[in-house]
């Protein structure tokens, strides 16, 4: 019985000792720097979503590959997934490039939203999204704010 006791708490202390071998990371700094239209099929509109990265770390991020989801308004709008894989070196940044699909539902649910509000200013929005890295490399990242659409402006004849 006192093996048994002994076993377990060498394991206990082992299991605990293992999570110090795990590195302590800040998030990375994610901001989006452009939008390049796809090709679409019938009922979607697609873009590539073009991604700084950032990292603030004193070790490279490997990653293979990407996930992103845009809410606007409180509602899904895009989302899109990427096999690209590369690495960002410690202390440096770079840009990523990620294909997004909208629906045509999305676009009607945003519609909907949008005819509620009595403007296009300050429309809230939150870019969800990961940097896949294998088990315990995984970087996940929330970036959120506001946009300003433009106004249609009246033209007069």
């Amino acid at each position: 019985m006192r093996r048994l006791h002994a076993l377990i708490l060498s394991l206990l202390l082992l299991s605990l000792s293992a999570c110090a071998l795990f590195p302590n990371r800040d998030p990375v700094n994610i901001n989006v720097v452009g939008l390049e239209p796809l090709p679409s099929q019938d009922l979607e509109v697609r873009f590539a979503i073009k991604l700084r990265v950032q990292n603030p770390n004193e070790t490279a991020i490997d990653y293979n590959g990407i996930a992103l989801d845009l809410d606007v308004n409180g509602h899904s709008l895009a989302s899109g997934v990427s096999d690209q894989s590369g690495s960002i070196p410690r202390f440096s940044e770079t840009i990523v490039s990620v294909p997004v699909s909208i629906s045509a539902f999305s676009v009607l649910r945003q519609t909907l939203g949008l005819s509620q509000t009595q403007t296009l200013d300050n429309l809230p929005y939150v870019l969800r999204g990961k940097l896949a890295g294998g088990l315990f490399g995984t970087m996940r990242f929330v970036d959120s704010g506001t946009l300003s659409l433009p106004r249609a402006s009246a033209a007069t004849w």
